[in-house]
């Protein structure tokens, strides 16, 4: 990423070799830095996206030239994504999807980058109107981006518009992860969820704010957790929907196929069942994770990408696939190909899936947080949540609870619900 004459900002796009401008908000942007930010020099510069239509067509002739596999050989989704199912993405996608709208979406929001430990994040920073917000970091995950989150904004800055209190509010932060979206792409190793959990401390005070509260799912509960674990002095809570709670032992017999302890409760036991089913349907996790530099697929082939993303799990997968049969149940079309489309556009199939590569501990297991913990359970996670590994795992566990629908993209699939959960979950930090 570089500065080009007229002082925008020009990121290269390797998967279509069209550049794409990211143009720069002007100093009148109705967006403010904190005073804090600017008296400490702190390079923060605000920005849009605007992709050139070249860019876009390119992506359509791309998607219609495709070259599809032959149709299972089962009536389920037993062999991965279905035929049909590919087919109607890639034809809506090529014909019908307008990206514009989103990218619409993105520009109305005050969004940045900033460089933190040489690499640039892009982050989305909007404030609330009312006072006394509580800041917030929110992190996505893979396959997920920013655009999870953007349903999530207006309801959490502005409870009043949404049956909340004023008293509910939050001053949002949105930060890309590093190798995903307009964020930079390492190109060194060691960026890591806990070295992005400390970036994400350092982004956090970087706007000005001493105390501050984080959440996420997917790798952003990962992300969360270990900033929990970190315990920095600002954080004060964190509310997850990905927690690890997992005890050690239990992962791991899980993983490896071990013997589990005979004293588990029913709701362990099947806990327990839940994740050994999930192990067995991660294979994007070990390919992204041993050799995520052979799946160029995803950079050059935008349905070969769709394929892999929307593949998840099953839960997700059944979900995505009916939006696409005319069934919109949480996710419509446009909001997966919003998300995919960012994935092509950002060339970020393969950088995204490195952070697999660099993390070698486990997603699901206690990470010894010690600081005040609100966990909420949609009942589509790819795991459960038994309540006494909560309360083992977060010895501050200040709330819990079971909400009635939902899966692995919360925020994104049920961005009211979630908000509220949220909202509750660290009410109780606000006194």
């Amino acid at each position: 990423m570089k500065l080009i004459g007229d002082g925008s900002l020009l990121l290269g796009l390797g998967a279509f070799g069209i550049s794409n401008i990211l143009k720069t908000f002007t100093e009148a942007s109705a967006t403010k830095l904190t005073s804090s930010t600017i008296s400490n020099g702190m390079n923060i510069r605000p920005f849009q996206v605007n992709v050139p239509e070249a860019e876009l067509v390119e992506l359509r002739r791309r998607v219609s030239a495709t070259w599809f596999p032959e149709r299972e050989t089962v009536t389920d989704a037993s062999q991965g994504v279905q035929l049909a199912t590919i087919q109607k993405l890639a034809r809506y996608w090529a014909t019908e999807y307008d990206w514009r709208k989103v990218e619409d979406r993105l520009k109305a929001l005050p969004q940045f980058i900033t460089n933190i430990d040489g690499l640039d994040i892009h982050f989305i920073h909007v404030r609330s109107k009312h006072e006394n917000a509580l800041p917030l970091i929110v992190t996505h995950g893979w396959p997920g981006s920013i655009i999870e989150q953007l349903k999530i904004i207006d309801p959490l800055t502005n409870p009043t518009a949404h049956g909340a209190s004023a008293s509910d509010a939050f001053d949002i932060v949105i930060p890309s992860m590093p190798g995903y979206g307009f964020s930079g792409k390492p190109t060194t190793t060691g960026w890591g969820p806990a070295r992005i959990a400390r970036a994400w401390v350092e982004l956090m005070k970087r706007l000005g704010y001493t105390k501050f509260v984080a959440a996420g799912g997917d790798w952003g509960g990962v992300v969360t957790d270990l900033m929990g674990a970190q315990a920095p002095p600002e954080l004060i809570g964190i509310h997850t929907n990905f927690p690890g709670i997992f005890p050690p032992e239990i992962d791991k017999a899980l993983r490896i196929g071990g013997s589990l302890p005979s004293n588990l409760s029913a709701e362990e036991k099947a806990a327990s069942d839940r994740l050994a089913d999930t192990y067995k349907h991660v294979g994007y996790a070990v390919w992204m994770g041993s050799t995520p530099q052979d799946a160029i697929g995803l950079v050059d082939s935008p349905v070969g990408l769709a394929a892999f993303v929307i593949d998840h799990d099953p839960r997700s997968y059944a979900l995505i696939a009916r939006s696409f049969d005319g069934l919109p149940e949480g996710l419509t079309r446009d909001d997966i190909l919003d998300n995919l489309t960012h994935y092509l556009l950002t060339n970020t199939g393969v950088s995204s899936g490195r952070l697999y590569w660099e993390y070698k501990g486990s997603y699901f297991d206690v990470k010894n947080v010690s600081i005040p913990v609100a966990v909420s359970f949609f009942p589509d996670e790819i795991y459960t949540m038994p309540r006494s590994w909560a309360e083992r795992a977060y010895p501050k566990l200040i709330y819990y609870n079971k909400v009635d629908k939902g899966g692995h993209f919360a925020a994104w699939e049920q961005p009211q619900l979630y908000s509220e959960e949220v909202r509750a979950g660290l009410r109780p930090l606000r006194k």
